[in-house]
């Protein structure tokens, strides 16, 4: 199963939900990925793929400054799991992929 191609995530933290949009790629075997949201553009660390689980790191600014780990699991066209801000509680994380029309996946 392929993870590359664009998802949109939802992230309900104890300040609201947030939204991004994750682009995955495929670089010679090696797993790349972004994370966009409404003010920046990160670097997704640290992934590891395991069969259909997903873990990654990735820091951001906004809406505060935050050192996150995501785990998730893909199932298809869906990925569910969560995300953790070091002591916070850890958050829902839920997203689709986006199939964009004729695109076959």
């Amino acid at each position: 199963m392929s993870l590359t191609g664009t998802w949109n995530i939802t992230i309900s933290t104890p300040i609201g939900t947030q939204s991004a949009v994750l682009e995955f790629t495929d670089h010679g075997g090696v797993l790349e990925g972004i994370a966009k949201g409404n003010t920046e553009t990160i670097p997704l660390t640290e992934l590891v793929r395991d069969g259909n689980r997903l873990i990654w790191k990735q820091s951001i600014t906004k809406p505060m400054r935050l050192n996150l780990t995501f785990d998730v699991i893909i199932d298809g066209d869906t990925l569910t799991g969560t995300s953790k801000a070091g002591m916070l509680p850890s958050s829902k994380v839920t997203g689709t992929r986006v199939v964009e029309s004729g695109q076959q996946i």
